[in-house]
């Protein structure tokens, strides 16, 4: 059986220490402020994670890039030169179009190479979602499922990673067009916090408002409660508040009988947190199939 390797894009959010844990490589996506353009590294290479939500916080607008393909040609290509197929895993096509370039480098490489295999995913998720599924990948590769089982586990099962989140403020959102001012407005009037999840589709959609930081979190911890599968490990993101991450892990390990589940904390990455922006909090986890369809709601 051939081996291969796991593609996945900085929307990942995992760090040096899990990519070589697991042998899981990225292509990198692209962010700007005031016309620089910057590596969306996962190390946070150019940037510090605190000194990239300070510049927002500054008011700047930071602007983001999908996956050059050329950086996928390059990937895919070095992969199969060195006797690889390519297992590639990407951001949710709701939130980036780099999936879609996956997906024309891949048509075009097997033209170049008929014998190679290259399957490209949207994993309907993204930050630390998607990077719970290219572990979950992993993981089977190491068990010697082949790259189609692989495949196949991560297209039945990607809607079981959830994501529960919430964010401070309504005004990155807004900024970046995904709610109106009018709502931006009243939410800080109000103090409303939405509690945003990734549905069918891999769209970020608020499906509940709350008012106030500790209502939200902890109806992040309760609506986990009700659809996580005991066991599974756990991940705590935030946009540079770590706080209220630690106050989410509480609240979290306050509902699970189990306390000596692995509970992960992670960084939210440039490339969502330009959109959501600092003080923006979550939890992904694997549990109940996601339903909710916001393309219904609208």
């Amino acid at each position: 059986m051939k081996k291969f390797v796991i593609i996945t894009d900085s929307c990942s959010d995992l760090d040096k220490e899990l990519r070589a844990k697991y042998d899981i490589q990225y292509v990198p996506m692209h962010f700007s402020i005031d016309g620089k353009d910057y590596v969306a590294s996962l190390d946070w290479d150019e940037i510090s994670a605190p000194d990239f939500y300070n510049v927002m916080r500054g008011g700047k607008r930071i602007m983001t890039a999908q996956v050059n393909a050329n950086d996928y040609i390059a990937a895919f290509e070095d992969a199969i030169n060195n006797g690889y197929d390519v297992l590639s895993i990407s951001c949710s096509a709701a939130l980036s179009a780099s999936v879609k370039a996956s997906y024309t480098v891949r048509d075009s490489l097997l033209e170049k190479y008929p014998d190679a295999k290259i399957i490209c995913i949207d994993a309907l998720n993204s930050c630390s979602g998607l990077g719970m599924i290219c572990i979950a990948a992993a993981e089977l590769r190491s068990e010697g499922k082949s790259i189609e089982e692989t495949a196949s586990w991560v297209e039945e099962n990607k809607l079981k990673f959830n994501q529960e989140a919430t964010v401070d403020k309504l005004t990155y959102l807004k900024q970046a067009g995904r709610v109106s001012a009018a709502s931006a407005f009243f939410g800080g009037i109000f103090n409303v916090k939405p509690i945003i999840i990734s549905d069918v589709g891999g769209k970020n959609a608020a499906i509940e408002k709350v008012k106030g930081r500790k209502t939200s979190i902890d109806r992040l911890a309760e609506r986990f409660s009700e659809e996580y599968e005991p066991g599974r490990e756990i991940v705590i993101a935030h946009a540079d508040c770590p706080a209220d991450a630690e106050l989410l892990k509480e609240a979290i390990l306050g509902k699970l009988e189990n306390k000596n589940v692995s509970v992960r904390t992670a960084y939210i990455g440039p490339i969502v947190g330009a959109s959501v922006g600092p003080g923006t909090i979550a939890v992904y986890f694997y549990g109940k199939a996601v339903s909710y369809d916001a393309s219904c709601a609208e």
